[in-house]
């Protein structure tokens, strides 16, 4: 059975998100959708990549991923400094897996290489409107691809997909600067700071942490989010790899101030 996953910024107040799985039932009954999440905030690419890049990985191979964020093929949004008009709707296979989406920067924060095949939609839509995307034209690919059609069929092959402006964790001297990238529910601030970079720069060397809030510096990694006393700040690297600020049965964003693009210095003593 195809599996159809949905990353979107719809939210769960309106009709789209229904609107898209009733079309892709109608289209193939056998389908099989889960909700990865409708919860992204509004055009936000860069949130939207982290949340499916850490789950889809998880789903079988041959799975076909839609994302529903900043869809439209002529767009004029200011993303990190940078205008994006006029995207192109693509399919593309990668990891094993098939991603549909608008060609806005998005795939260079979700991919880590580049991916088999990538394709240019062309599919028929049944109204002259672009106002959905999503339903229209996503939607109908997934079907395709579900019922075991081939890209090549969908459009035409392209060799490069638009680059967004990627955010990596840099060196400063010894010492590390990254950014917060996400915020979940908890409150947990997710930087763009791997434990493979970390490692690599710490040669073993104490550590502090540091954000914009003075007094809330962090000087020990935790293996869990319950190895501080309840209300007290932590950091941790999580499932995904990343360093991650928390606190334990508390919310850390909100007490710290933390937001996504804020820093986060790692400073490493010096021996």
């Amino acid at each position: 059975m195809a599996i159809v996953t949905l990353t979107t910024d719809f939210g769960y107040k309106d009709y789209y998100a229904a609107a898209v799985k009733g079309t892709l039932y109608s289209l193939f009954p056998e389908i099989k959708i889960e909700d990865i999440s409708h919860g992204i905030s509004k055009y936000n690419i860069l949130e939207a990549a982290f949340v499916l890049k850490n789950a889809y990985r998880h789903f079988p191979k041959g799975s076909i991923h839609i994302i529903g964020v900043m869809t439209h093929t002529r767009v004029a949004i200011k993303e990190r400094e940078k205008n994006l008009e006029a995207v192109d709707h693509v399919a593309l296979e990668y990891d094993g897996h098939y991603f549909i989406g608008a060609d806005n920067g998005i795939f260079s924060y979700l991919l880590d290489f580049a991916p088999d095949k990538v394709f240019t939609l062309s599919v028929q839509k049944d109204t002259a409107k672009e106002s959905f995307p999503t339903k229209d034209v996503f939607a109908k690919a997934a079907a395709h691809i579900a019922r075991g059609g081939t890209l090549e069929v969908l459009g035409s092959s392209r060799d490069s997909l638009n680059q967004g402006d990627i955010v990596q964790a840099r060196s400063e001297g010894e010492n590390i600067r990254g950014e917060v990238i996400y915020v979940d529910a908890f409150g947990n601030a997710i930087t763009n700071i791997t434990e493979s970079y970390f490692n690599q720069m710490s040669s073993g060397r104490d550590f502090t942490i540091s954000t914009k809030l003075r007094g809330y510096n962090i000087r020990r990694l935790s293996d869990n989010y319950h190895s501080t006393k309840e209300g007290e700040r932590l950091a941790l690297f999580n499932s995904s790899g990343y360093l991650e600020i928390a606190m334990n049965l508390g919310h850390s964003s909100n007490l710290m101030g933390l937001k996504v693009n804020d820093v986060v210095r790692v400073e490493f003593s010096l021996q």
